[in-house]
This record gives structure tokens, C-alpha cells and sequence, in this order.
């Protein structure tokens, strides 16, 4: 059986609103292990899954939506369970941390991802 597989992160503000700056929540870890659907790694079967999580002001998320799915239910399944686990640098408005929701894209790949890739 495969272990976690590392899904890579991109963390991106889903809404600015009016003038005023709002400072990104940020993954603590650019890789958070997800566990790879055995079906799905026996099968050589590839996806990602488009996640808006809300963080909340500690950093914690509270809420998972699917936003695109990647069309196979074990790999959304794994990877809204993977995202409850993440942690995050909470976003903050005039230097006060706030709650705010963020787009999380989880790749699900059998091959392994170049360090330059990595770009949060």
C-alpha cells in the first residue's frame, strides 16, 4: 500500500474586498501528506481537486468546499480530509488577524514534482 502522498499547495485570497489590504492566509507547509485513494494509485489514475477553504483568525480551517472537482470521488474525499488538517497563517487586515477564505488546489500525482515547482 503507497504511504501519504505530498500534494502540492497553492494558497490564493478569494476575495479582496473594497481598498483596503488584506495580507493572504498562508499554508504553514508548502507539502501536507494526503493519503492517495489505494484504488486510485493501483489504477495509475491521476487528478486534482480545487478546494476553497475559510481559515479562521487561529489559523485553523473550518470549512471545505469543492470548487473543481477532479471527477473521481475518493480523490475529493481525500482530499477535503487532508485540507480539515491544514494549518495556516491566518490573513490580517490592519495588521489584525481576520477570517478569510482561500483557493486550494490538491494535485494527486504518482510522480514526483521538481523543488522549482514549488511557488507559494
Amino acid at each position: 500500500m503507497p504511504g501519504p502522498v505530498l500534494a502540492l499547495l497553492l494558497c490564493v485570497l478569494a476575495g479582496c474586498a473594497g481598498e483596503q489590504q488584506i495580507e493572504s492566509p498562508a499554508p504553514l507547509y508548502t507539502q501536507v501528506p494526503i493519503a492517495y485513494p489505494l484504488e486510485l494509485w493501483d489504477s495509475d489514475v491521476e487528478g486534482e481537486t480545487i478546494l476553497r477553504v475559510r481559515v479562521t483568525e487561529l489559523g485553523r480551517v473550518d470549512s471545505v468546499e469543492v470548487l473543481q472537482s477532479s471527477g473521481q470521488m475518493a480523490f475529493d474525499s481525500a482530499a477535503i480530509a487532508g485540507a480539515r488538517e491544514m494549518r495556516f497563517s491566518p490573513a490580517r487586515k490592519k495588521g489584525k488577524r481576520i477570517e478569510a477564505w482561500a483557493e486550494v488546489p490538491i494535485t494527486f500525482s504518482k510522480r514526483p514534482r521538481p523543488d522549482s515547482a514549488l511557488s507559494l
